[in-house]
């Protein structure tokens, strides 16, 4: 489905580029499920060398049934996350108007940001199996947290709630995993001393699950590690009426390095070539890309554009409509123009 979706988003891109008198240049990277089958890697042998030669990374859904999840993810995006230290994932979650919502929200009232920890934690990939295919094979999965990685993330989240003067929450589960969030509620403590003007709270994560669907009007940034954010943002696309619209950034704000933008809805098979897959997230995921190249006011014409699709009633059959995958590309080309 991934080239489905990125091909609407790119039209979308390359229509904000010559509306604002923008230059683009693409290099397609025929990377993915088909590749491994031909190669039997995801990426080719010299792929991180490739794209930092670029300035950003537009990233479609790479897996296919037929290829093991792990290789999948782990030879692309995961892969690319941990060489280029990309340690911020960056989710908006928004509830535009027209689109239904299992919740009882008005669209306003559904608007956040999810800072997601994106190198380390959870998904640090450390452990191993052993006796395998024994009675007594035992697997071991252990989560790594650095006083470093915490704090950058930290202060990542603490910048975003400054400037968009909201509540920053820090999601936890310090009274069951009583090291390493423990030492994530100890570092974030210590970031906050630093931002007297931002207010925050630390939640656990069950809770915070709870309330986002009790109150997601209560939430402005959260913060969280790389597993515990991997699972709400899932929840926060349900909340802003499917995961088809699911945007999302994977940055180091440090620079150096390019970013990798992509939706988050996976590969789809169910749906794949059938032409109803939900482009909205490839095309938000394209509006983060232009903002983070600089160019802040193609970035907004582009969500604005998708937000005034959707209120025209313009709707894939993920959100109870019946376009196409082009004809929603088409609404919101229609608006950018």
């Amino acid at each position: 489905m991934g080239p489905e979706v990125v091909t609407q988003g790119r039209r979308v891109i390359e229509c904000a580029a010559q509306r604002f008198g923008l230059s683009l240049a693409w290099t397609e990277l025929p990377w993915g499920s088909e590749y491994y089958r031909r190669h039997g890697t995801m990426m080719a042998a010299d792929a991180f060398q490739t794209v930092r030669g670029h300035d950003a990374i537009y990233f479609g859904a790479v897996g296919s049934p037929d290829v093991p999840d792990d290789v999948a993810v782990w030879g692309s995006v995961i892969g690319l996350r941990k060489e280029l230290d990309l340690y911020v994932n960056l989710r908006p979650v928004r509830l535009f108007p027209g689109v239904p919502t299992p919740v009882k929200a008005a669209p306003q009232e559904i608007d956040f940001v999810f800072v997601r920890e994106n190198t380390e934690g959870e998904y640090a990939r450390l452990g191993g199996r052993f006796r395998t295919g024994t009675p007594d094979e035992l697997a071991v999965e252990s989560s790594v947290f650095t006083r470093r990685g915490i704090e950058r993330i930290a202060r990542y989240a603490f910048d975003i709630a400054r400037q968009r003067g909201s509540l920053l929450t820090s999601v936890t589960k310090s009274n069951a995993l009583t090291f390493g969030m423990v030492l994530w509620d100890e570092v974030v403590r210590e970031v906050a001393a630093e931002y007297r003007d931002v207010r925050w709270e630390r939640m656990l994560v069950d809770a915070c699950a709870y309330r986002m669907v009790r109150e997601p009007e209560r939430f402005g940034v959260l913060v969280g590690s790389n597993l515990f954010g991997d699972i709400l943002t899932d929840l926060a696309a349900a909340l802003q009426g499917s995961l088809g619209i699911a945007a999302s950034a994977n940055l180091n704000p440090e620079g150096g390095v390019p970013g990798v933008f992509e939706p988050v809805h996976g590969s789809a098979p169910d749906i794949a070539g059938k032409g109803i897959a939900n482009p909205i997230g490839a095309i938000w995921s394209g509006a983060l890309m232009l903002e983070y190249l600089g160019e802040r006011a193609a970035a907004d014409a582009v969500v604005a554009a998708i937000a005034a699709a959707l209120a025209s009633g313009t709707r894939t059959p993920d959100l109870g409509g019946k376009a196409t995958t082009a004809e929603m590309g088409d609404a919101v080309l229609a608006h950018l123009r």
